[in-house]
C-alpha cells in the first residue's frame, strides 16, 4: 500500500518518528519521506543516524524545519504529500497543567493546522495519534488531545471525501522518552534506595513502540474516515513494574501528581453505543454524520468484521482481563 507513496510524519524526531522511520524504510520503497519538527539538533542527529541505515537515501528522506503551530510551513511541507502521521504534542501532563496556554497552542491549533495543509495539498489519508489521556479527561493535555481527535473526526466534512482523516489512541509506550520505565532504569543505576510511585494501586496501559508503529501501519489500511482506532492491549500495575524491575528496593508512594489518573480508559462508557469490538481493536465512530455516503464501520477497508459492544461497555486499564505478571513485564521492557 506504501509503495511509492510520499509520507510526511510531523514531529517525527520523537520515539515514535524514529521507530516508525526506519520501519517504512526497512518494509517499503517509497517515493519521500519528510520529517518535520522544531528541534534541528534532533534533526541532525537523526539525520546521522539514518545515514548508517542501509535503506537510507537523501532522494528519499527529507528533514523540514518547522512547527505545527505555523500553518504556512505545513502547507509548504505537504506539498505532493500522500499521507500524513501526525505525531507532534507537547504531552507531559505535569508540564500541560503549568503551561496550559502553550499545550492549546501545540496540540489543539496544531491539529487545525495540520488539517488545513493536508485539505489544501489534496492529501490522500492523515492519521492523528492520539492517547488514553483523551478519554474521560481529567487533565489539559488529554482535554486538548480530545479536542484534537473531535477535529480529525469532523474534518472528513470538510474534505468532500477527498482526504479521510483517523485517529489511533493508545496507552503508555513502554520506553518513550519521559515515561516511568526511563526513570525507574535511571534511578536503579544511579544506586537509589527506593523507587517512587504516586499510588500503590495506579494501573496503565501497556505498548511496545513497535506495537504501536505496526498498529498505525495497519489503521492505514483498515481506515475509511472518522474511526478512532483502539489497540487491545494489556495492562501493568506500577507497583509490579516497580518489583519487576527492581525486585529488592522498597517503594515509596509520593502521591498523585496534578493531572494524574489512577486507571486510564480508551473507550469511555459513555461512548459505547458507538464502539465496535474486532478481534485485536476496537473502533469508536463517529457521533456525527460523515459526507457522502453511510459507512458500515463494522466492516472494514481490509474486510475485517466486528460488533457493537453491550451497553455500558467500558474499556479501563482497571479492569482489563489482560494484566502482565512479573516476567512478562520484563519481557515487554526488552523488547526492542
Amino acid at each position: 500500500m506504501l509503495n511509492g507513496k510520499s509520507i510526511l510524519i510531523t514531529g517525527g524526531t520523537g520515539s515514535f518518528g524514529h521507530r516508525y522511520t526506519s520501519t517504512l524504510l526497512e518494509r517499503y520503497d517509497l517515493k519521500r519521506l519528510v520529517i518535520i519538527s522544531r528541534d534541528e539538533l534532533k534533526q541532525y542527529d537523526m539525520e546521522m543516524k539514518f545515514k548508517k541505515n542501509k535503506n537510507y537515501s537523501p532522494k528519499i528522506m527529507r528533514f523540514f524545519i518547522g512547527d505545527v503551530r505555523d500553518q504556512a510551513r505545513l502547507k509548504e511541507a505537504m506539498r505532493g504529500i500522500d499521507i500524513v502521521i501526525h505525531a507532534a504534542a507537547l504531552k507531559q501532563v505535569p508540564a500541560a497543567e503549568y503551561n496550559p496556554t502553550e499545550c492549546i497552542k501545540t496540540n489543539i491549533y496544531g491539529a487545525e493546522n495540520v488539517i488545513k495543509a493536508a485539505l489544501e495539498n489534496n492529501v490522500d489519508r492523515v492519521i492523528a495519534l492520539s492517547t488514553d489521556k483523551a478519554a474521560n479527561p481529567i487533565n489539559l493535555y488529554g482535554a486538548t488531545k480530545l479536542a484534537s481527535d473531535k477535529l480529525f473526526v469532523a474534518a472528513n466534512n470538510m474534505s468532500g471525501g477527498r482526504t479521510k482523516f483517523s485517529v489511533v489512541r493508545y496507552g503508555n509506550v513502554v520506553g518513550s522518552r519521559g515515561s516511568v520505565v526511563p526513570l525507574f532504569e535511571q534511578l536503579i543505576s544511579e544506586g537509589a534506595k527506593e523507587l517512587p510511585i504516586t499510588h500503590k494501586e495506579m494501573t496503565r496501559f501497556w505498548i511496545t513502540l513497535q506495537e504501536g508503529v505496526d498498529f498505525v501501519l495497519k489503521c492505514l489500511e483498515r481506515m475509511q474516515g472518522g474511526e478512532i482506532f483502539v489497540p487491545k492491549i494489556p495492562s501493568v500495575r506500577i507497583v509490579d513494574l516497580a518489583k519487576s524491575m527492581a525486585p529488592e528496593l522498597p517503594i515509596k508512594n509520593i502521591g498523585i501528581r496534578p493531572g494524574e489518573k489512577l486507571h486510564e480508559i480508551m473507550c469511555p462508557m459513555d461512548d459505547s453505543h458507538l464502539t465496535i469490538e474486532f478481534n485485536d481493536h476496537f473502533v469508536i465512530k463517529p457521533s456525527i454524520d460523515i459526507y457522502g455516503e453511510a459507512k458500515d464501520l463494522s466492516k472494514n477497508n481490509i474486510g475485517e468484521k466486528g460488533n457493537l459492544v453491550r451497553q455500558g461497555f467500558e474499556y479501563s486499564s482497571g479492569s482489563n482481563k489482560y494484566f502482565l505478571n512479573n516476567n512478562e513485564i520484563i519481557d515487554y521492557n526488552n523488547r526492542d
